[in-house]
C-alpha cells in the first residue's frame, strides 16, 4: 500500500520520491511538470502490470531504514533481509558548481552497496510514458539499456549485469554497483567513477548551501530540512516555485479532492520566497523575482492568473489520466489545474509583496528601480480595482465566489508596501497616493469583515464563518500583537477550527462537502498568532508536537488526519514547510539566550 513515507531528492530541475523500500515511486522528467516515468505512488498503470517502477528489491526483506545524508538532499536507504544480509542504496540528483555555473542534469544516480552477508537483490527498471499509457521499446548495449518512448529516450548506464536488469533476475550483491539514469548520452567516465565524483560534489554543494543559512538557535535540524525541501521545489531555469512535486494525492480518503500541484501559484510562491529570504537564501528569491517580472511584462494588461506553468505559461487545462488508478486506487489522477481560470484577487498583492524585497534588501545584486516600481504600480492599480470583488479565495472554491477577507487584506498589504517603496525612491506624491489607498482598503476590512456578534473577523465580507487565513492579519501587520481584535479572532478560530493540535481551513461545506482533514500550515499560522497574543508557552508546546507530525525524514504533506496523524494531500507541500520555518524563527530562543 502506498504511503507518504517518502524522501524527496532533486536538483532544482526535476524531483523524485524514494520510498522506505528503496523504490523510486515518483519522478517526472525532464522537469517537475513533465511525464511521470516512474509513478507507482499513483498505482500501477495497465491493470497492475507493475510498470512505472524503479526498485532495488532485496529478497526476504525484513526491515528497512532511511535517512538523509546530513544537510543534503541525498538519501540513504538500508535494507535488511531475514538471513543477516544487508544493502545500502544511496539516491541523489547531481547538483554542483562547474565551469562557473550550476550543473544540474536530468540524471538520477543510485549507488547500491553490500553492507553484510550475501544479500540477494533484483533490480526492476520499468519506466512508462504518456502518464502510464505507453511502455517503452527497449534496446541494450554492453553497459546500458535504452528505454525509447514516443517523445524521448532514457538511458540507464551501469556496471551491473545488463542481462540481470533486462530479465529481472536476482543475483548476489558482492560489493558495489552504480546505476545512472538520464538522457540518451554516453557517460565520459565509468558509472562507478561518475557516481563517486558526482556524489562528493553534490554533497559538498548542499552542505555549503546550508552553511550559508541564517537559522534559529532551536529546532535547527527541522528548519534545515524544510529549507532544503523548499529549495528542491524551485525550478532554477525560470525561477518558478512549485507548490508540491506530486499530483492527485487526495486531501482525504475517497474525497475526490485530487489536484495537480506541480505548478507555480503566485500566492504559495510568495510565502516560500519570504521564508527563504528570512533564512538568507537570497539567490532563490532573486530567481523568483525574475520569474514574476517576466510574468508581469507579458500578462499585466490582461491581469494575472493565480497559477502558471514553470515556464510562465497558463495553459493548464485540466484532464484526467485514466491509465493511472491513483493513490491507493483513489482516483482521479488530474493533469493540469483548472484553478488557472479562477478569479483570485490576491495574486496582485502576492506578486507585489514578493518583488518588494528588491527595494529593501541590500544583499541583492539587482535592486529595485523606477522601472520596476512602475510595473508594480500597474499591479497595485489592479489590486485596488478588485479588492471589493468576489473571488474564489485562497482555498480556490470551485462552486461559489465571495469577497474574501484574505484577498482584500493582501490587496491592503500591497498598497501599503507600494507606499513604502515610493518613499524609498523619493516619490512623495506616489507614497501619499498609495497610503491613502491602503487606508481606504483598511476601512473596508474593518467595516465589512468584522462580525460584531462573533467578536471576530470573518472569512468573507458580511459573513459568519471564520477560516484559518484570518491568522495572517497579524502576519501582514493589519492587526498588531496588542490589538484585542486579534485575541478575540484567535479565540473564534480555535473554537471553530481547532481539533487537537491541528486546524481545519474552514468547516463549512464546499463543492465536495465538509473537509475531513486538517490543513497542515494552518496550525503553524495559529502557533504564530498564539505567540502574538501572549500565549507563547502554549505556542511552543504546540509547535513541538507539530514537529512530531513530520514523516520519518522530516517532511510534511498538505493535509493531516487529526485523529490518526496520517499525512494526506500532495507531497511534500511547500506551504507546510514554510509554516514550520516561520514558526521556528519566531519562537526560538536567540543565539545569545541559548549559548
Amino acid at each position: 500500500m502506498s504511503t507518504l513515507d517518502q524522501a524527496l531528492i532533486g536538483n532544482c530541475g526535476y524531483a523524485a520520491l524514494i520510498s522506505r523500500q528503496a523504490e523510486v515511486t515518483w519522478a517526472c522528467l525532464p522537469r517537475f511538470d513533465g511525464d511521470p516515468v516512474f509513478c507507482s505512488l499513483l498505482g500501477s498503470p495497465q491493470a497492475g502490470s507493475g510498470h512505472g517502477r524503479f526498485a532495488i528489491e532485496l529478497e526476504r526483506l525484513a526491515r528497512s531504514e532511511q535517512e538523509y545524508v546530513r544537510n543534503t538532499a541525498i538519501t540513504v536507504t538500508r535494507l535488511y533481509d531475514a538471513d543477516g544480509g544487508a544493502v545500502e542504496v544511496t539516491d541523489f540528483a547531481p547538483r554542483f558548481e562547474q565551469f562557473g555555473r550550476t550543473f544540474r542534469p536530468m540524471m538520477l544516480i543510485r549507488r547500491v552497496r553490500r553492507l553484510a552477508g550475501s544479500p540477494l537483490i533484483k533490480i526492476v527498471v520499468r519506466p512508462v510514458f504518456d502518464y502510464g499509457k505507453t511502455r517503452p521499446s527497449i534496446t541494450q548495449g554492453s553497459n546500458h539499456v535504452r528505454f525509447v518512448g514516443p517523445d524521448g529516450v532514457l538511458r540507464l548506464t551501469t556496471d551491473a549485469s545488463i542481462t540481470a536488469i533486462a530479465d529481472e533476475t536476482s543475483f548476489i550483491l558482492e560489493d558495489e554497483l552504480t546505476l545512472v539514469l538520464g538522457p540518451d548520452e554516453t557517460l565520459p567516465h565509468s558509472p562507478g567513477e561518475t557516481g563517486a565524483q558526482f556524489y562528493e560534489h553534490t554533497c559538498t554543494y548542499w552542505q555549503e548551501w546550508v552553511r550559508s543559512l541564517a537559522i534559529p538557535f532551536e529546532w535547527q535540524e527541522a528548519v534545515i530540512r524544510a529549507a532544503i525541501t523548499l529549495k528542491l521545489n524551485t525550478f532554477e531555469d525560470t525561477g518558478a516555485v512549485i507548490a508540491a512535486a506530486t499530483t492527485s494525492i487526495p486531501e482525504a480518503p475517497e474525497s475526490g479532492r485530487n489536484w495537480d500541484y506541480r505548478y507555480c501559484w503566485l500566492r504559495d510562491a510568495y510565502f516560500v520566497i519570504n521564508a527563504l529570504n528570512r533564512l538568507g537564501a537570497t539567490k532563490t528569491m532573486e530567481n523568483y523575482v525574475r520569474y514574476i517580472i517576466n510574468l508581469v511584462a507579458t500578462n499585466s494588461e490582461n491581469g494575472l492568473r493565480p497559477v502558471y506553468r514553470i515556464n510562465g505559461r497558463a495553459d493548464l487545462h485540466e484532464t484526467i489520466a485514466g491509465s493511472l488508478p491513483g493513490y491507493r486506487n483513489m482516483g482521479p489522477v488530474r493533469v493540469g489545474n483548472q484553478a488557472y481560470e479562477q478569479r483570485q484577487n490576491d495574486v496582485y498583492g502576492s506578486a507585489i509583496l514578493a518583488t518588494a524585497h528588491l527595494f529593501f534588501d541590500e544583499r541583492l545584486r539587482r535592486r529595485g528601480d523606477e522601472s520596476v516600481f512602475r510595473r508594480l504600480e500597474e499591479l497595485g492599480e489592479q489590486a485596488v480595482a478588485v479588492y471589493l470583488d468576489p473571488d474564489a479565495g485562497p482555498w480556490e472554491f470551485r462552486g461559489f465566489e465571495k469577497v474574501h477577507t484574505f484577498s482584500t487584506a493582501i490587496c491592503w498589504a500591497a498598497a501599503r508596501v507600494l507606499g513604502a517603496i515610493a518613499d524609498k525612491l523619493g516619490f512623495g506624491e506616489r507614497a501619499q497616493y498609495w497610503r491613502s489607498r491602503a487606508e481606504e482598503i483598511a476601512e473596508a476590512i474593518k467595516e465589512q469583515a468584522w462580525n460584531e456578534q462573533r467578536q471576530s473577523y470573518v472569512a468573507s465580507f458580511g459573513g459568519d464563518d471564520v477560516d484559518a487565513s484570518l491568522m495572517l492579519l497579524y502576519e501582514w501587520g493589519f492587526l498588531e500583537a496588542g490589538d484585542p481584535r486579534l485575541a478575540s479572532t484567535v479565540k473564534a478560530v480555535e473554537e471553530e477550527l481547532r481539533t487537537g493540535d491541528f486546524l481545519y481551513r474552514y468547516v463549512h461545506e464546499d463543492d465536495f462537502g465538509r473537509p475531513h482533514t486538517a490543513f497542515m500550515t494552518c496550525a503553524f499560522w495559529y502557533v504564530d498568532a498564539l505567540a502574538a497574543v501572549g500565549r507563547e508557552d502554549e505556542a511552543r508546546r504546540m509547535f513541538e508536537r507539530l514537529l512530531e507530525s513530520r514523516n520519518h525524514v522530516g517532511l510534511l504533506s498538505e493535509d493531516i488526519d487529526p485523529l490518526t496523524g496520517e499525512l494526506w494531500g500532495n507531497f511534500p507541500q511547500t506551504y507546510s514547510m514554510v509554516g514550520l520555518i516561520n514558526s521556528a524563527m519566531r519562537l526560538s530562543k536567540s543565539w545569545e539566550e541559548g549559548l
